[in-house]
């Protein structure tokens, strides 16, 4: 069991294949490029791939799809296998094939070639949707939602639902969460071209929130990040990329969607789930994207979705099973500042989890001196906690971290400032299995002390406030 509340996905499969090469010459009967290949990948995309990366961590995830007997739905149901539950509706025809042909890494031109149509969901269908406790629809136009469009109108009056739209497709039911078009989509669907401004983007995501009766939609704008509109033109948030990722965006708006449900799933506000997917759609993209063969090479590669009680150690476990980096860094974080977000976020970047070392309240007291701790345990763990970068937070009563590090035991240990590794005394530690500690360049100028000092002649200047 990993605590992660169970997903259901509805939504079209495809099998995506990728032809890989090398093109140096053109053909003698075109002027065309001739590709040399030197490989090929096939792999679930679609809602295969949502369902696929929702189920990363250990999450109990459903796919309810069309499946046929043809080819392209054995290699699908054959690469699922052991990572989802599949519930299929029959399928008249046969599995959508899409054909990539890549050279350099570069896509040169994509073949299209199947479909068919789903046929009527059974009781299996209808029973997966009643016991969902969040539903991810995956609509790519082929009609496996508007086959159980009715299901899907009922659990999103019950659970969080989130709708990855298609212009070829149905439009979301009403209630849906989140719907999550791309800005191009956003156009086809508004059937108008106002521009690339930021402002024409939240006036398309606001005017289809109100066609469509959604809470609210978010539209992924590529390196721009993601503007989450409301109905009714509300204040859109803008939620920009944590940094810039070079890779193949194919299966970013897939990663995206996943992950906003799943945060869903967990609890998480729609602006929690929205900050949070934007940083694993980079990654993804980061990573290579969909033809990351890693992503297929095991059941669950990946991170697991952060909660707000994240327990720190079964994430450790969790991560170092399926080969992953443990990162941890620690301190007393009284004040938070742009040092330690700085810190923080380029620690995370290091591995596949960051967790939080955090001194209690009596050992910052005896650590710092009379008047500290400024903020007690409580409150500088949910400040922690809600940084994206921070995937959960761990508290120790000692003087120093290496009793608590003994158990997490990360396999980097990061600390920001002007140390030298030697003279950190966690770094003896972490050799007991084989973990490595780091020093990360630290922003000047910036310290809690500094700032409360700042504060305090501020206040001095500044006389008493008046009764």
């Amino acid at each position: 069991m990993t605590g992660l509340a169970p997903l259901v996905v509805v939504g079209d499969v495809l099998l995506d294949e990728d032809v890989d090469g090398v093109a140096t010459r053109l053909s003698p009967d075109a002027p065309a490029p001739v590709v040399d290949v030197t490989g090929d990948r096939r792999r679930p995309g679609g809602a295969g791939l949502a369902a696929a990366l929702a189920a990363r961590a250990g999450r109990d995830v459903t796919l309810v799809t069309a499946l046929g007997d043809d080819p392209a739905s054995e290699v699908v149901r054959t690469a699922l296998q052991g990572r989802v539950r599949l519930v299929e509706l029959p399928l008249e025809g046969s599995l959508p094939v899409k054909t990539r042909v890549l050279a350099g890494g570069r896509p040169l031109v994509r073949i299209d070639r199947g479909g068919g149509i789903p046929g009527t969901p059974d009781g299996a269908v209808r029973d997966a949707l009643e016991r969902a406790r969040a539903v991810l629809v995956a609509d790519y136009g082929r009609h496996t939602a508007r086959a159980v469009r009715d299901e899907l109108a009922a659990a999103a009056r019950r659970v969080p639902l989130v709708w990855d739209p298609h212009p070829r497709g149905d439009a979301p039911v009403p209630g849906a969460r989140i719907v999550t078009p791309n800005a191009a989509e956003t156009r086809a669907l508004c059937n108008a071209d106002t521009g690339d401004s930021l402002r024409a983007h939240a006036r398309r995501g606001s005017d289809l929130a109100d066609r469509w009766r959604a809470a609210a939609v978010a539209v992924t704008l590529g390196e721009r990040g993601v503007m989450l509109t409301l109905p009714g033109g509300g204040t859109p948030m803008l939620v920009p990329v944590p940094y810039r990722a070079e890779g193949d965006p194919c299966g970013a708006g897939d990663c995206f969607a996943a992950t906003t449900a799943a945060a869903l799933a967990d609890g998480a506000l729609p602006e929690e789930a929205v900050q949070r997917a934007v940083a694993e759609a980079a990654a993804f993209v980061a990573a290579g994207g969909a033809g990351n063969s890693a992503l297929w090479r095991t059941a669950a590669p990946a991170a697991p979705p952060r909660t707000r009680e994240t327990d720190p150690f079964a994430l450790a476990g969790e991560v170092r099973a399926r080969g992953g980096t443990v990162v941890a860094t620690g301190g007393c974080f009284d004040l938070l500042h742009a040092g330690h977000v700085g810190l923080l976020e380029s620690a995370r970047r290091i591995g596949d989890c960051l967790i939080v070392c955090v001194n209690s309240d009596a050992s910052l007291a005896r650590r710092k001196g009379p008047g500290r701790p400024l903020n007690h345990l409580a409150d500088r763990v949910r400040v922690l906690a809600a940084l994206g970068s921070v995937d959960a937070v761990a508290v120790f009563d000692e003087d120093t971290p290496e009793a608590l590090l003994s158990r997490l035991r990360p396999d980097v240990w990061v600390k920001g400032g002007d140390y030298a590794v030697e003279d950190l005394p966690e770094a003896e530690v972490l050799r007991a299995w084989g973990g490595q500690a780091v020093v990360l360049p630290y922003l000047d100028g910036r310290s809690t002390t500094l700032l409360a000092r700042r504060a305090a002649q501020a206040a001095v200047r500044s006389g008493p406030s008046p009764a």
